[in-house]
């Protein structure tokens, strides 16, 4: 063998075992499906454009779960089907400004001096608002305002019927149904030490019950539709799910779920069945707060 044969076998060799050493070395994140095998993000996006409405959930601090919620917009806008985005962010009363500011009527100073931003949306939500608005796409406020979800926890479900006419445009139709021995919502008390009141759930429901009566109202058109929320209001196929599936039993929806691991390679089945697919996310990754 020539010196070049062996010098062009040495690199042959090296270049075969890269990937594998690559891949050893230390991952941001790895995408699983429910089974354990692991997913390209290519994969993983060709999956979601089969469905027509996705539920990415989020750990709201994830600095990747937020940049693949960008990716995955880009990639789904990508298709000839039109692509909707809702945001848990954005308290549904709070669409009159976004669709000022997406007709250009608002400047976007105005739009985020009055929106009631989260801290991280400049970091982690802006940059998804601002494709869908320069693409043309519709971008849906899906959550109850905080104050209704605040006198729910204060004063149960019936508080709801008090409110005017108006402000029931900003939720779901009354009333609400809530199921208390769905296991997220037991996880609710117990981690409340058994101590907490039935309110803490409903407070919780509502906010799901709303979000999923949001997504379902933008349901025309033959849209595509990505919801970007935090992971526990559609973990287990529960929450915004649950409540999707009771307006629309025959929809077809794909859910996303995010957790942080020490080694996102060393993972078990077991800890992959909240969704149909689990992010796994290095849990040294910075936080965006």
């Amino acid at each position: 063998m020539t010196l070049l044969k062996k010098v062009l076998y040495l690199l042959i060799i090296l270049l075969l075992m890269l990937p594998d050493s690559a891949a050893a070395d230390k991952p941001a994140y790895i995408i699983y499906q429910k089974d354990g095998r692991q997913a390209a993000y290519s994969e993983f996006a060709a999956v979601a454009l089969t469905y027509p409405v996705i539920l990415f959930g989020e750990l709201h601090n994830n600095a990747v779960a937020h940049w693949l919620q960008l990716e995955l917009t880009r990639s789904l806008a990508s298709d000839a089907r039109p692509l909707a985005v809702g945001m848990e962010m954005f308290e549904a009363d709070n669409q009159v400004l976004i669709d000022e500011y997406f007709s250009g009527l608002i400047s976007q100073a105005n739009f985020e001096r009055e929106a009631r931003l989260w801290n991280n949306y400049s970091t982690d939500y802006k940059p998804v608002l601002e494709f869908a608005r320069t693409n043309g796409m519709r971008l849906v406020a899906t959550n109850i305002p905080r104050r209704y979800a605040s006198a729910v926890h204060r004063n149960g479900l019936e508080v709801l019927e008090q409110f005017s006419t108006e402000a029931k445009r900003w939720m779901a139709p009354l009333p609400v149904t809530v199921d208390t021995e769905l296991p997220m919502y037991k996880a609710i008390l117990d981690m409340a030490g058994g101590h907490g009141t039935p309110n803490l759930v409903y407070a919780q429901a509502v906010k799901d019950a709303t979000m999923a009566w949001f997504i379902h109202r933008n349901l025309y058109g033959g849209v595509r539709f990505l919801h970007l929320n935090g992971s526990y209001h559609s973990d287990n196929y529960e929450g915004i799910n649950w409540y999707l599936k009771r307006l629309v039993p025959e929809i077809r929806i794909l859910t996303i779920t995010t957790i942080e691991a020490d080694d996102p390679a060393d993972i078990q089945t077991d800890q992959l069945q909240k969704a149909d697919f689990t992010i796994v996310v290095a849990s040294s990754m910075t936080k965006t707060y």
